[in-house]
């Protein structure tokens, strides 16, 4: 009686289940269409190009095989060549042809060529720069970074964009010109000893206005000094006093710039040690005196005011000032002075009737408050 529900269930079971696989067929075909080469000359034709560059050329989908540049005299500039770039390493001359050759080699195996001219720029003169630093040279927390350029610059953002000032310690400073002629970089407050700066003037192939370019570039690494030394010299109680990283070593009477006479004061601001003498003679037609002979000269400001012994003035020295500017001391005083001071150090000057100023010169720099040099800047922060 059952056998006829058995054989339903039977094909309720198989109509169920799962299929058999389906054969496979081949995989379509997925298209790889390689890429041509696409090239980028840079400039690749021109005239009154910058010889300062960037020259370069650059590709993708593919490699470049060969690049130069060949100036009309023969000459290969010099360059680096890394699979799809090559990148002058070197400026170029004034007003001088330069012609591209060279290939590259696309992705789809076709080989492109490189190619192209064009002339770089001729300037109706050219200015050139220097600088009061050294390189690898050692200087005082005072030091000032001077530029000086040989014409009056027209553009001075143009050029102070191209110069640049790098310290190893944090340190904020700004460029500020004092003339046409001259841009001084200064730190706010003095640099930190042992201070690393390097200082870059990139100026060849920038335009200085009225047709001038620049001559060529500039690049100082130049240390700060691992002590901070810094002279607080009182004009009214007579007194030298050192101090280094803030410790006083010495207190020593002086005798500063008669009070009387302007043109005699010792002017009252922050000097800068500029120079040293073991020995030297001073001379001044205006005061009548000729070839009177020094020793332990330290030159601090450009006006002619110097640090240096003079035992003719010992008397006055700590009392009374009858100098024609100088700071007199005693000679086994300027000796330890001179033995410790160096290029870049502060001297102090304070309380005298005469402000230190343009009028005298380097380094008046630190007699102009922060944000009056700020504005002596050619390029808004």
């Amino acid at each position: 009686m059952f056998r006829p529900l058995i054989l339903a269930l039977l094909l309720v079971s198989t109509a169920c289940g799962a299929a058999p696989d389906a054969p496979s067929g081949p995989a379509a075909p997925v298209s790889q269409e390689k890429a041509k080469a696409s090239l980028t000359v840079t400039p690749a034709s021109g005239e009154g190009v910058s010889p300062s560059g960037p020259f370069q050329v650059g590709m993708t989908g593919g490699s470049l095989t060969a690049v130069a540049l060949t100036g009309a005299d023969g000459k290969v500039v010099k360059g680096e060549l890394s699979g799809d770039r090559w990148v002058a390493t070197e400026d170029l001359g004034y007003d001088k042809v330069y012609r591209w050759s060279g290939s590259a080699r696309g992705e789809d195996g076709a080989e492109v060529p490189v190619n192209g001219s064009f002339r770089t720029l001729k300037p109706q003169r050219l200015t050139s720069a220097r600088m009061n630093v050294g390189d690898n040279q050692t200087y005082g927390i005072a030091m000032p970074i001077k530029v000086t350029f040989s014409a009056p610059v027209q553009d001075k953002a143009s050029v102070q964009k191209a110069m640049t000032v790098k310290t190893s310690v944090p340190t904020e400073g700004a460029w500020a010109w004092l003339s046409d002629t001259e841009a001084h970089w200064r730190p706010r407050e003095y640099f930190k000893p042992n201070t690393e700066v390097s200082v870059d003037v990139d100026v060849y192939g920038v335009p200085f206005g009225g047709g001038a370019y620049g001559a060529g570039d500039l690049h100082v690494r130049f240390k700060i000094a691992d002590r901070a030394l810094v002279v607080k010299a009182d004009t009214q109680s007579h007194r030298f006093v050192v101090y280094r990283d803030g410790v006083q070593l010495h207190d020593f009477p002086a005798s500063y710039g008669l009070d009387s006479d302007p043109r005699r004061v010792t002017r009252s601001g922050t000097h800068v040690v500029m120079q040293k003498e073991a020995s030297r003679t001073m001379t001044n037609a205006a005061f009548g005196y000729k070839d009177v002979p020094v020793t332990w000269a330290v030159l601090i400001s450009d006006n002619g005011e110097f640090v240096h012994e003079y035992a003719n003035s010992m008397a006055s020295q700590g009392r009374e000032n009858v100098s024609h500017g100088c700071a007199n001391l005693s000679p086994a005083n300027a000796k330890t002075f001179y033995d410790l001071t160096m290029i870049g150090d502060p001297v102090e000057v304070l309380n005298s009737s005469v402000r230190l100023g343009p009028a005298d010169g380097d380094y008046h720099d630190w007699a102009i408050d922060w944000a009056t040099w700020t504005s002596k800047s050619a390029v808004t922060p």
